[in-house]
């Protein structure tokens, strides 16, 4: 059973940089899309990036454009998101996902196939 394990949240100050990795299982890593999901505090769940199996193709909220940064490691099974430059508003958890195709990240209410159980950011002001 393919599983999504995210990690490297936790508790920053504004201005400061986090890196949160997401472990998958399974060997179908390397043909799918990879992104991450935030859910704010009292809010909905809310697409952040996006990037596709070769890393040639990445897509980014307008919110997060030029802070945040999407990678993958398909040896290692693994996507990264470097945030950096961190603001309070960022306080989420943030989940990982997986699926074929590109739209059930970036089309309004479509939603990846496969999730992570989540990693909580808090950005202090």
């Amino acid at each position: 059973q393919v599983q999504l394990v995210e990690s490297g949240g936790g508790l920053v100050q504004a201005g400061a940089s986090l890196r949160l990795s997401c472990a998958a299982s399974g060997r179908t890593f390397s043909t799918y899309y990879m992104g991450w999901f935030r859910q704010a505090p009292g809010k909905g769940r809310e697409f952040v990036a996006v990037i596709n199996w070769s890393a040639s193709s990445t897509w980014y909220a307008d919110s997060v454009k030029g802070r945040f940064t999407i990678s993958r490691d398909n040896a290692k099974n693994t996507v990264y998101l470097q945030m950096n430059s961190l603001k309070p508003e960022d306080t989420a958890v943030y989940y990982c996902a997986k699926d074929p195709v590109v739209d059930s990240f970036v089309r309004r209410g479509m939603y990846p196939e496969l999730w992570g159980q989540g990693t909580l950011v808090t950005v202090s002001s």
